[in-house]
This record gives C-alpha cells, structure tokens and sequence, in this order.
C-alpha cells in the first residue's frame, strides 16, 4: 500500500545532498541527539526509498581517506542504507526473477564498521559502477517530475489499488481478496438473515407496545427486550454453547451441534437433509446476532408509531368509523417505519461487527477468526480490507435506508 511514500504530494525528487548527509549525521551519531531523534533520521532514510539513492551514491565520492574521520562514518551509514533503498519494489505474488535477483545482489553488499577499510572500498566501488550502469533510473524528466509529485504518493496508490479490486497480499502470502471473498459469504449470511429476523420481529412487536400503551403486556414486553438488550453477545454465546448442544452436560438439550455453520458433504443425507442439517448450525449464531437488536427497533417502532397515532389525519381516519387496527396499520405504520429505517444506516456494518465475536465463538469460517488473527499478527493489508468493507456496508446502509423512504411514504421522491 506503499505506506512509506507522502499522503498526498510527493517532492521527494528534489532531495539533495546536504538532506541526505544531516539525516546520516544523526544515525551515525556525528551530531549528538537523543534516540527519538535519531530514530525519526532513520526512519525518514528507509522512507525515502530509491529518491535517496543519488544523494548517497554522492556520499561516497570521493573517498576519504582516514577511516577514522566523521566522513568515513557518515560513508559507511550511506553504504548501510543503499543496501535498502536500492531495492527496487516486486510483486509479492507474482514476482520478476530479474529484480528479485538483483535485489538479492545489492542486499549482500554491505560490511561491518570494523571491516578492513580496503575490503569497504571494494564494496563502494561495486556501489559506484551499479549506479553509473543504471543512469535512466536517476533522470527524471519533466513530465517524469509531474507524474511522480501527484500519483507516487499513498493517497494515488491506494485508489488504483482499489480501481483493481487489489487489497494486497496476507502475511501468509495469498491475495487477499481471494480470501476476503471466500470468508465474506459466511459473514454477510450471517448478517443479512439476523437483520432481516430483527426487522420482522420488531416491527409487529413496536405496533403491539404502541397499541396497548402502558398496559401490563406493553412493560413485560419492555422488561424482556432490554433484558435482551443488556446480555453480551460473548456472554449468551457460551450459554448456548454449554447447555444446548452436543457438548452439554444435559442429555435432554443436545438440540444443536458444536461447530457452528459449516458446509454439509454427507452422501448419506438427502438435499432437504443437508439444508436440515445446514439450518441446525445457523440457529445458534443467529439468534445471537438478532437478539440485540429487537430492544431498539422495537422501541423506534414504538416511539414512532405514538408520534403518528396522535395526528389529525389518524384522528380524521377513526371519525370516518373505521376499525382502530386497519386506522393502524394501513394509515399509521408507513409512517412509523421512518425511524427505523434510519437506523439501517448504522445496523448493517453493527451487524458484521457483532458477527466477528460470534463467528469466533462458533468456529464459523468467515472474517470473524480472520480478523482477529489479523489484529494479533498485525497483518495490515487484511485489516484495512475488513474496514474497507465494512466503509461500503455503512454507504449501503445509508442508500438502502434513502430508497425505503421513498417506499413506505408516498410524499417523499427523489425527482
């Protein structure tokens, strides 16, 4: 992703000497200053890549000669850092034997301080005759100038990348859409049915606590849904793992198998078996990722249905003589569905969210382990990928959410 170039404007084509020397200065400890500066020296020498590597090839012309003097220790921090920026950038997945082959080259071409001064000028001179064999690299045109300061930056690699549907590899060197793609069927089924569960059990259940307004029936159903609302998904998770599968300890509820969702190949078993078999290892996961949700969509649906019930066209409706469920529901819920359709915006990537922690609990192969794994292991390309995802679930969110206004209220268009 090309992390070590400028955001946005790259001008690192005008370095000069002097730059070069100061930074080398610093790592080499000629000028005294404290480790984070020194650091900082560093890590700006290794960012620059191959844009440092005229104003160190400068360096060591000519050498000097007292292998004692300042020079020679800023010489030999030149001759450490070419053997990294030299190097020019391969394809990770499909690589090109002649750069890899010449990369291998420049990293050998490097010595210890205490080497024999004869031995590090055979080296710099190996350094030298590289760069005059190689001149197109170093000459930059004006339009070569143009191009590098707008598009070698991260900001214009990361947008061709994604042009190319090109997230990079994974630390186990495998591109990492191919995986994403593979992981993101099990996640986003996941999802989409605990979301489509959500909306069709709240919605009756917000009519219902609107309609019976503080009755007795409205508070038991307020109580169980926040208590719902308060249990953690991990928590309800290993409840359901140890008292209502295979591995409970109580014969009677071994109702559901261990191993959560995963794809069912027994010959034996007939196609409405296997779909049996298939909706068995769902139910668990599912019901994890739904129940959160019920509290707060009902609740919307509740609150935004009181709001329209008491207008004066709901009020007109019930003077006409018409019965109080068909005033309700064919007058006063399109309305009240405009709340929580808002919240669709923000439930779609909560609900990949959630499906991380139950993924991992049930031994689903989808992001959930991936993830995870990727956070430990500081696998970055991977983890850029998921919150990739999840920026496009939330602008989807946000789209779907627009088009059911215009569904449910008949005002509302986008001409």
């Amino acid at each position: 992703f090309h992390l070590d170039k400028p955001i946005l404007f790259n001008t690192r084509f005008t370095l000069n000497h002097d730059t070069i020397r100061q930074k080398l200065a610093i790592v080499s400890g000629v000028h005294s200053t404290d480790a984070s500066a020194r650091i900082r020296a560093r890590r700006a020498l290794l960012d620059y890549g191959a844009y440092a590597v005229p104003g160190l090839l400068e360096i060591l012309k000519p050498l000097p000669h007292s292998s004692a003097s300042t020079e020679t220790l800023i010489r030999d921090s030149a001759v450490y850092f070419l053997s990294f920026n030299s190097r020019r950038r391969n394809d990770p997945v499909h690589p090109d034997p002649t750069i890899e082959a010449e990369n291998q080259t420049l990293r050998k071409w490097r010595y210890d301080l205490e080497a024999p001064e004869f031995e590090k000028k055979q080296i710099i001179a190996q350094w030298i005759e590289w760069y005059d064999r190689h001149p197109d690299r170093w000459t930059l045109t004006t339009p070569d100038k143009i191009r590098l300061f707008f598009l070698d930056t991260r900001f214009a690699h990361y947008w061709a990348n994604l042009l190319r549907l090109d997230f990079g590899v994974s630390r186990d060197n495998e591109p990492v859409l191919v995986t994403l793609i593979g992981k993101l069927k099990y996640s986003l089924s996941l999802s989409l049915v605990s979301l489509l569960l959500a909306y069709l059990i709240s919605i009756p259940l917000g009519i219902f606590s609107a309609v019976f307004k503080d009755t007795r029936a409205d508070r038991v159903v307020t109580v169980l849904l926040f208590v719902l609302y308060s249990l953690p998904v991990f928590f309800v998770g290993m409840l359901l793992l140890t008292f209502v599968t295979d591995a409970s300890p109580f014969p009677a509820l071994r109702w559901f198998p261990v191993g959560g969702w995963q794809e069912v190949n027994d010959q034996r078993l007939t196609s409405l078996e296997q779909i049996g078999e298939i909706i068995k290892r769902l139910v668990l996961p599912v019901l994890c990722l739904t129940y959160g949700s019920l509290a707060v969509l009902s609740r919307y649906m509740r609150a935004g249905l009181l709001e329209v019930i008491q207008s004066d066209y709901i009020r007109a409706a019930r003077a006409r003589g018409l019965d109080e469920w068909t005033v309700v529901l064919k007058h006063g819920v399109r309305n009240g569905l405009l709340p929580i359709l808002t919240l669709l915006a923000n439930l779609l990537p909560a609900a990949m969210g959630g499906a991380v922690i139950v993924e991992y609990l049930f031994g689903i192969p989808g992001m959930g382990a991936w993830v995870v794994e990727a956070v430990r292991g500081r696998d970055l390309n991977v983890v850029m990928a998921v919150q990739m995802i999840s920026t496009v679930l939330t602008l989807l969110g946000i789209l779907l959410s627009d088009i059911a206004y215009a569904m449910v209220d008949p005002r509302i268009t986008y001409e």
